[in-house]
């Protein structure tokens, strides 16, 4: 079973390629505190009708190119 994310496009200056940035929240063990984390991946997208603060869902792929392992699924919002 391939990963499935969601995260928010920020930047669309490749072609064929965004980059969504995937965010998440935890609870430190010790000091209670949630730390919030972000992690930018390079997705395939065949299809230009998304723009930058796009939530899309993103699912790992064999590997494109270097730093490509996923590609769009959907758009969720806006």
């Amino acid at each position: 079973m391939a990963k499935a994310l969601i995260g928010k496009v920020i930047s669309i200056k490749s072609q064929k390629t965004v980059t969504v940035s995937i965010e998440r929240k935890f609870r430190h063990p010790f000091y209670k505190k949630v730390i919030i984390r972000h992690k930018r991946l390079k997705a395939h997208n065949e299809k230009t009708a998304l723009k930058e603060g796009d939530m899309v869902k993103i699912q790992e792929t064999r590997p494109l190119s270097k730093d490509k392992h996923f590609e769009v699924v959907k758009k969720i919002s806006s």
